[in-house]
């Protein structure tokens, strides 16, 4: 990055500082924070083991800096600005799940776009919240687009303020389905009339309830079709052969109630089949692929809302829970202190760019381009700033 870019990059944020209004997470004197400043050269370099009272009055704090980014603790400690983690002594920490578009499985890179990478991170953000709100049953939840390339979430519900990393794993190993197998979906029961005991799908919540709703409604395709397209809709899934899909088909139709209730001793080995056979593709639809150390790391330091990414230009933004939805990164998180005006930026290669609403295409050299497009693309490494 230039001379020019990052002093105007940095100038610009100043602004936008100035105008903001910037909501401290809670405990905020208990937190490390940390900050990345606009220096020369290539590389970025952190300052941490800062705490708020080193820092000041946080408005002010950023206004003067002016940093490139923002950050403060997963944990509280009683000497938060301490420059060992010991010395700091660990008193609580936030449960933090960081959702990066670059790492997930559905984004293809290279063919993706940023805002096609963004819509499916909003995707496993979702799922991500169904096990936060529906497994686990937490309730203090906050959801924040980091600015850059996904989403955090952090829950602050009392219960988990003392877990352990390994515990803090176990929540990331279920969310993930790590492990996960046939068996962890099913319980033995005895059922009237019996003496055996019998496996039976778990049908109240948990990948349980994920397979069995998924069992019903591909039962309910197949009973929509006649016998033919049915074996071949069977033979469509993995693991299943033209005899297997026979006999799976035939267990459907004499045990639809069997199915209904989750009983799996009652459909047979075909409905066992079929069970594990889906499990492997809910597995595949429904985890949420989030960024494991970020989770377990008790002491992690993470983006301060309504701050700048300086990767971007972007805010990092808290949204409620009901806006998930309709959010749209690329529009919401536009500052409006860089709308409205015209700057000269040269860019590097032709590029096309979906922000604010609008999709510009760019061809390399020197451009007149709206400046919330120039920032973005010289806090991405795509400009450098122009002469006026």
């Amino acid at each position: 990055m230039e001379e020019r870019t990052r002093l105007y990059l940095r100038g610009r944020f100043s602004d936008h500082y100035r105008r903001a209004d910037i909501t401290l997470p809670p405990d905020a004197d208990a937190r490390e924070w940390g900050f990345i400043p606009w220096t020369e050269g290539p590389g970025e370099t952190m300052v941490r083991h800062r705490s708020l009272l080193d820092l000041g009055e946080i408005s002010d704090f950023l206004e003067r800096k002016r940093p490139r980014h923002v950050y403060f603790s997963a944990g509280r400690y009683e000497d938060p600005s301490a420059p060992s983690m010991d010395e700091k002594t660990w008193l609580s920490s936030d449960l933090v799940f960081d959702l990066d578009a670059d790492h997930l499985p559905a984004v293809e890179l290279g063919e993706d776009s940023y805002a096609e990478m963004l819509a499916k991170c909003k995707d496993a953000l979702l799922c991500l919240l169904d096990f936060l709100e529906n497994d686990f049953g937490f309730d203090d939840l906050t959801v924040v687009f980091s600015g850059g390339r996904g989403y955090h979430v952090h829950v602050r519900d009392e219960g988990i303020q003392q877990l352990s990393r390994d515990s803090r794993r176990e929540i990331v190993d279920y969310v993930r389905a790590v492990g996960l197998e046939p068996d962890g979906i099913q319980t033995k029961e005895i059922r009237p009339g019996n003496t055996a005991s019998s496996r039976v799908l778990q049908t109240e919540g948990g990948w349980g309830q994920r397979v069995h709703d998924s069992l019903l409604a591909f039962v309910g395709e197949l009973e929509a079709m006649d016998e033919e397209a049915a074996l071949e809709e069977l033979q469509k899934l993995d693991g299943i052969g033209e005899g297997r899909a026979e006999t799976v088909y035939g267990a459907i139709q004499a045990n639809r109630g069997a199915i209904e209730s989750g009983n799996l001793e009652a459909g047979g080995v075909g409905i066992r089949t079929l069970v594990e056979t889906l499990l492997d593709q809910v597995v595949e639809e429904d985890i949420a692929p989030i960024d494991e150390p970020v989770t377990t790391d008790t002491n992690r330091l993470i983006r301060l809302p309504g701050s700048l990414h300086g990767g971007s230009g972007l805010a990092v933004q808290r949204i409620d829970r009901d806006a998930i939805e309709e959010f749209d990164p690329l529009v919401d998180t536009v500052p409006e202190t860089f709308t409205g005006h015209e700057i000269a930026v040269e860019i590097d290669d032709d590029v096309e760019v979906e922000l604010g609403g609008d999709t510009f295409t760019f061809q390399a050299g020197a451009r007149s381009v709206p400046e919330h497009v120039g920032i973005f693309l010289m806090a991405r490494g795509q400009a450098e700033k122009g002469p006026e």
